[in-house]
């Protein structure tokens, strides 16, 4: 059957359909004489065998211009394009075929199909000054399995058509000259003859005659005399063809050679009808057009085939090679020489049962073109990609030799999953706090991917070699199989590895070369070989690997780590680009380690030098103090925050949170300087909150501090006024700081916290020397809590001071009316109300009166 025709390329946009329409629309005018339009449409029907026929103009709507059958009706109507099978036609821009148009996804929903009227469609586009300005169809409400020559009669009557098109627009324009009118008139070529089979008369039109080369004069006007012209080696042929007709009563078609009286020969191309009653033909009628231009094309065409790169073959309907080209038998020469004439699954036995017989069988079955790529193994040993198109004789092939592309193709999908493999490793190394857990988490990345198994080792000496007992510096940090039952086994092998690893090993190999170790191939054997006899080697041999990579991790100049990876035989040994994916994922597990190593050694570093300036709270009858302190999370980052908690000399408790502005070792410097000032100056005067901040202000400048800092400082001491009471007198001074928080609990059991806020804030320490510190003094009740806290308990990026200091608030309450104690209330809202990743320090002070 007739695939049906692909659409053209239209280039150029809307300016291109705004002339196109603008054509058509000239084209559809009231110069258009119908009549010969529906003499041409009744011609189509006839020759063709359906009920029906039609010529429609399509611009922005469809305009009948002429019409057979249930199309005649509608001659100078217009309609939606949209709802027309000859706007799809003209869209196809070579033809549209329809077999059954209720079933044909492409047309089954527009009205005239879904009315009935349209069942089987053959239709194809009208041409004029380069633009698609309509379509000729015929039509029919019954299927029907059209053919190549139907579809080649339409195009030429499609060519008449057009003439008489152009005719109309010439005569529009030129009505006084005739002689272009014939000149369109003569351009369809197609010529009518009609034979009378009772009398034997045969009548030709002029343009028969003229096909023919002859005049009405010379012409016998008999069947004798029509044979005459018929070449002697098509003449018998063309007989036949007759006889089939006028005995079936049935079509009559025949393509065949004509001499010329100059002695040309010519193609003529004839499709008649015999017609009778009681099954006896008494007229045969029908059209013959010059198709000499077809023949010859199909000539260029094998030119053309011979000479493009791509290889073409066609197969008949016994699957056996009628034709291939230069290229296919280059292509396939490795099968033998030539393949015409042999049956392509004997020749290609390795295609029976592959994609190629799949497909070269859909394709003829369903009639539909198939495209696909497969691989065909030795002796060509490629990669093709194949189009097949089927006609109702022949199957033909286009391929293409693609194992350069596939190559490349796989290539860079083989470098997309390395980048995406490195990808994950660095994501996996960046997502978490815990580097070892997440290093040691690689495993699973690289199984299966990789390999079979994976263990991932950790080097905690620059130079374990240099120690005799070298094992105790290594420890395994991960683990993974491919299998569920593998991962006991490889977790198992882990746990007892590094004691039965000998001198010998692949591992110390690695150690004292700095190298990877890759054992291709007998890695069973080989490994076990290296390893003491017991547990570890049995579990060894029970992972059976074919064989082993063990590659170091490196981070800044040293081994951190040693990566251990093992394959079975079905995996085969590991590429040259394997390789270079694991030692990337490696370089960087070992900066990640190495990095993490310089961490802890700066942040242990930096928190002892913070904490070495801050004190244990005092004991003080009475009252409980709580200290926290918790740096940064960056690295060797000092801060300025600082808490302290002391005595004066009339044994009131004095607390002391501060922060200097700055996150250095600078901002630490003039930390300690000033706690250290502010103890001094309270200790000895025994003053109140806010003239130790008056004085610890005068005395910034002259020790050259060039610093600002918020502070909040309280002292505790017993009501004087009924000492028996149990209450407890709070003074404070705030220079800047959060507030302290209050909580109190209620003889319900309720509990309640607030902030102290002062009534005039005060200025940050260090900006002003005349300004004036204000004190507040509070009396607090048995059991009541006081929290004194730095900003970085409070405020973080995306989260604003009074947002932290209701959190807090929240936290506060909630923790106090859980029943915790001082020390376990302080952990716990660290924990609630910290992130894990920290961007400032948090200094804490809380004091918590005795019941």
């Amino acid at each position: 059957m007739l695939g049906r025709a692909g659409s053209t390329t239209v280039t150029g946009g809307v300016v291109d359909e705004q002339a196109r329409a603008e054509h058509a629309r000239r084209m559809a005018g009231d110069h258009l004489d119908t009549t010969r339009l529906n003499r041409l449409c009744e011609l189509t029907a006839r020759l063709l065998s359906t009920g029906s026929a039609q010529i429609s103009i399509v611009s922005d709507v469809l305009t009948v211009v002429g019409g057979a059958g249930a199309s005649l009706p509608l001659v100078g109507t217009s309609s939606p394009a949209s709802d027309s099978l000859c706007a799809v036609t003209m869209r196809s821009g070579t033809g549209l075929v329809v077999r059954n148009a209720a079933v044909d996804p492409l047309v089954s929903g527009l009205p005239p199909v879904v009315s009935g009227t349209v069942r089987s469609y053959l239709g194809v586009p009208l041409a004029s000054g380069g633009h698609v300005v309509g379509a000729l169809c015929a039509y029919g409400d019954d299927t029907r399995d059209w053919d190549e020559t139907e579809l080649s009669l339409l195009s030429l009557l499609a060519e008449a058509v057009t003439s008489e098109l152009h005719l109309a627009v010439l005569e529009a324009s030129y009505a006084e000259d005739r002689r272009i009118w014939q000149l369109a008139v003569d351009a369809g070529g197609v010529g009518a003859f009609d034979w009378d089979l009772t009398t034997g008369e045969l009548r030709w039109d002029e343009r028969l005659l003229a096909l023919f080369g002859i005049d009405r004069e010379s012409f016998g006007g008999t069947i004798e005399a029509f044979n005459e012209f018929v070449h002697p080696e098509d003449r018998e042929r063309v007989a036949q063809a007759l006889r089939g007709a006028v005995d079936t009563v049935g079509a009559f078609a025949a393509e065949y050679r004509i001499v010329l009286p100059d002695g040309r020969v010519r193609w003529v191309s004839a499709r008649g009808q015999a017609y009778g009653e009681g099954g006896t033909a008494t007229q045969l009628v029908g059209a013959a057009f010059d198709t000499t231009l077809v023949q010859e094309g199909e000539a260029r065409v094998a030119r053309i085939l011979e000479a493009m790169p791509s290889a073409f073959f066609q197969l008949d309907d016994e699957w056996r090679f009628t034709y291939a080209n230069a290229e296919a038998d280059k292509i396939l020469a490795p099968i033998g020489s030539g393949v015409v004439g042999e049956i392509i699954w004997e020749l290609f036995p390795d295609a029976v049962g592959s994609p190629f017989e799949d497909n070269y069988r859909q394709a003829v079955r369903t009639g539909q073109p198939v495209q696909f790529e497969a691989y065909y193994p030795p002796p060509l040993d490629s990669w093709y990609e194949i189009r097949a198109w089927p006609t109702p004789d022949e199957l033909s092939v286009y391929f293409l030799d693609v194992t350069e592309r596939r190559r490349a193709q796989a290539s860079l999908a083989r470098s997309m999953e390395r980048a995406a493999l490195l990808a994950q490793v660095s994501d996996s190394l960046s997502d978490s706090f815990d580097t070892m857990q997440a290093v040691g988490r690689l495993a699973q990345l690289m199984v299966p991917r990789l390999a079979q198994w994976c263990l991932i080792t950790l080097v905690d000496d620059a130079d374990p070699l240099s120690d005799r007992n070298w094992r105790r510096h290594l420890r395994d940090i991960g683990y993974w199989h491919a299998t569920e039952e593998g991962r006991a086994v490889v977790q198992a092998y882990g746990q007892d590895r590094i004691a039965a690893l000998t001198d010998d090993s692949f591992v110390a190999q690695v150690l004292r070369t700095n190298a990877p170790v890759h054992v291709a191939a007998n890695a069973t054997p080989l490994v076990a070989a290296v390893l003491v006899e017991g547990p570890a080697r049995d579990h060894y041999l029970t992972l059976a690997p074919e064989s082993v990579l063990v590659l170091p991790v490196r981070g800044r100049g040293r081994t951190v780590g040693i990566l251990t990876l093992g394959r079975d035989a079905g995996q085969g040994p590991f590429t040259a680009e394997e390789i270079g994916t694991l030692e990337e994922a490696a370089a960087r597990a070992g900066l990640a380690l190495d990095n993490a190593r310089l961490y802890a050694e700066q942040r242990e570093l930096a928190e002892g030098l913070q904490r070495s300036l801050l004190t244990a709270p005092p004991v003080q009858e009475g009252l409980q103090v709580a200290v926290r302190y918790e740096p940064a999370a960056e690295i060797a980052q000092v801060g300025g925050d600082w808490y302290d908690a002391f005595h004066q000399a009339d044994g009131s408790t004095v607390v002391v949170i501060g922060d200097v502005v700055g996150h250095d070792t600078d901002a630490a410097a003039a930390m300690g300087q000033l706690r250290a000032m502010l103890r001094g100056i309270a200790v000895t005067t025994g003053d109140g909150p806010a003239e130790v901040l008056r004085r610890l202000d005068h005395a910034m400048p002259v020790l050259e501090l060039d610093t600002t800092a918020t502070c909040v400082m309280a002292r505790f001491d017993a009501t004087p006024e009924d000492p028996g009471t149990g209450t407890t007198r709070m003074r404070w001074s705030n220079a800047g700081h959060p507030p302290p928080m209050v909580a109190l609990t209620g003889p319900d059991g309720g509990v309640s916290v607030e902030p102290l806020w002062s009534s005039s804030p005060d200025l940050l320490l260090g900006l002003d020397l005349e300004t004036e510190r204000s004190e507040t003094v509070v009396t607090l009740p048995p059991g009541a809590i006081v929290l004194l806290y730095s900003d970085g308990l409070v405020e973080r990026r995306g989260q604003s001071l009074g947002d932290g200091i209701e959190e807090l608030r929240r936290s506060l309450r909630d923790l106090v009316s859980s029943g915790l104690d001082l020390e376990a209330m302080c952990d716990a809202l660290l924990d609630h109300l910290l992130p894990l990743r920290r961007e400032d320090d948090v200094a804490m002070v809380a004091v918590q009166l005795d019941r």
